[in-house]
Parts: C-alpha cells; structure tokens; sequence
C-alpha cells in the first residue's frame, strides 16, 4: 500500500509541477478548476447529496462565481467603456478582499477541532448547509491558488505546493517513528502532536531555504517563516476538517479515483486550507516591500 501511495503521489506531483511550470495562468487556473469539480462531485457526497442532478448544480454554482472571477477585469473594461465610468477600474482589486472571509473560517475551524473535536463530530447539518460550506471552501482554494500562480508567478505557487507536500510527508514519518499522543483521536487517530511538530518544522525549513535562495534580509526571511509555519498549521486541521466530514458520513476515503488515496479530496485537503492563508499572507508581505 505504501508503495503503490509513493507512486501515484510521484506521478501527480510530477503533473503538478508541469502544469505550473508549463501552462500559462488561464490555463493553469482551468486545469485547477477541473481539479476542484472533481473535488466538489466528492464532497458532495460527503454532504450526503445522493441525487447526480444535485451534485451537477453544485458544479455548476462553483462554475458560474468561477467564470465570474475570471473575467472580473474584462467585467469592468465593458461597464467602464459602455457607461462612461473610468473609475469603475479602481475596483479591479476588489477581489482581494475575498481572501478574508475563508482565512477566518479555516482559523475558526483551527480553534472549533482544538476544542470541541467530539462535538464537531456530533454536530448535524442540513445537507443544504453542508453544500454550501463545500462550496464555499473549495471556490476560495480555486480563486487564491489561480491568483497565487497568476499574480506572483511560477516559483511561489510551486514553494506553496512544496511546503504543503514537504509538510506532509514530515509528519507522516514523523508521526510513524516518534508520534505516541494523538492529535485528534476522536478525528484522525493517525494524525499525532509530533508528526504535527515534524511537518512545522520542516515547513520552517522551506522557508530558511526559499530566503536564502532569494537573498531575503532578515525581516522578510522572518515574515516567510512565521507565514510558512502558521500555512502548514492550517493545512494540518484542513485535513482534519475533511476527516470529520468522512466520519460523519462512515466513509475513509472521500472517493476512489486515485490508486492508493482514495479520491481527489483526499490528496488536496491541506491545499485547499492553505491556499487562502498563504495567498493572504503573500499578498501582504508583497505590500509590505513595495
């Protein structure tokens, strides 16, 4: 089993990094896009959306907002050129503020698995709410990951799928060797406080490793560790979020489309928590520096 994970893990990784390093912005957010309509047919069965016909309209409310967020400028360009209304070009960054709103829900759900993990598992929503929150989730990974990769270029999209990668693999082995307390027993009983500690570090690491490579002073090398870390952190209880939903649901995997792994959900969990926390913190230490 550990072999044939290696294997698949190595075959997509290496796809990823194609599609990074290979396709353009637009094509490399469509790519993304499929990833997160797979991703979305998944949890909507987690949600306990049984009816195909359902689970196509959720697709579809992620393809409509999707194509809206792509085509936000060319929206404007038309509303400023056919209503006489240059300024409504200022609002071209509008879109930036999105990024608030799933940064506080990943850092609410963080503090909620902390606390209250048996009674997340307990707690019962509608299927209506459960769609809504996969929605909500999965829509924000596509826009700031697409964003990541379009605005500030090939090499921090590949450092944020590496750190996540890198953190992930350190506290699978991590965990393996030294972990004996439980991170979330009730959630994850293969998650353990030192395979946490172990993929912190190592996401620390990354980050060392990025600012010399780019010759950082001290105060961005310090911004880049402080974010890179609180990324991996995130990323660890997005994985446990999805682990409650497959419990509630009495599933292990979300899927079974990849040999080894279950489903697409199950290998972009702690992607698609940390996409907007990384991309927020991007966002502001590029502001910090210009």
């Amino acid at each position: 089993m550990l072999l044939q994970r290696i294997i698949t893990a190595s075959i997509l990784a290496l796809l990823v990094i194609l599609a990074v390093f290979q396709l353009s912005s637009e094509y490399f957010s469509l790519v993304l896009a499929l990833i997160i309509l797979v991703a979305a047919w998944e949890w909507g069965n987690l949600a306990g959306i049984d009816s195909p016909l359902k689970r196509s309209l959720l697709l579809l409310a992620l393809v409509l907002p999707m194509l809206g967020i792509h085509f936000w400028t060319y929206f404007l360009e038309f509303v400023a050129q056919n209503l006489d209304w240059p300024d409504v070009r200022n609002y071209s960054g509008a879109l930036e503020w999105l990024v608030i709103a799933p940064v506080l829900f990943w850092i609410l759900v963080m503090i909620l698995i902390r606390n209250t993990p048996s009674g997340l598992l307990k707690l019962e929503l509608k299927t209506r709410y459960k769609a809504l929150i996969g929605w909500f989730v999965l829509l924000s990974a596509w826009m700031f990951l697409s964003r990541l990769r379009a605005f500030y270029d090939v090499e921090m999209a590949l450092y944020f799928l590496i750190l996540i990668w890198a953190a992930d693999i350190a506290a699978y082995f991590v965990g393996k060797k030294y972990g004996q307390t439980k991170l979330a027993p009730d959630i994850s009983p293969g998650k353990t406080v030192a395979g946490m500690y172990g993929a912190l570090a190592v996401g620390a690491a990354c980050a060392v490793v990025l600012s010399l490579i780019y010759g950082f002073d001290f105060m961005i090398a310090s911004d880049f560790v402080l974010l890179s870390v609180l990324t991996v952190l995130i990323s660890i209880y997005g994985d446990l979020f999805f682990s409650v939903a497959k419990r509630q649901r009495g599933v292990k995997d979300s899927g079974s489309i990849l040999p080894g792994h279950g489903g697409i959900l199950d290998r972009i969990d702690s992607l698609i928590a940390g996409a907007p926390f990384f991309y927020a913190g991007i966002f502001l230490i590029y502001r910090l520096v210009s």
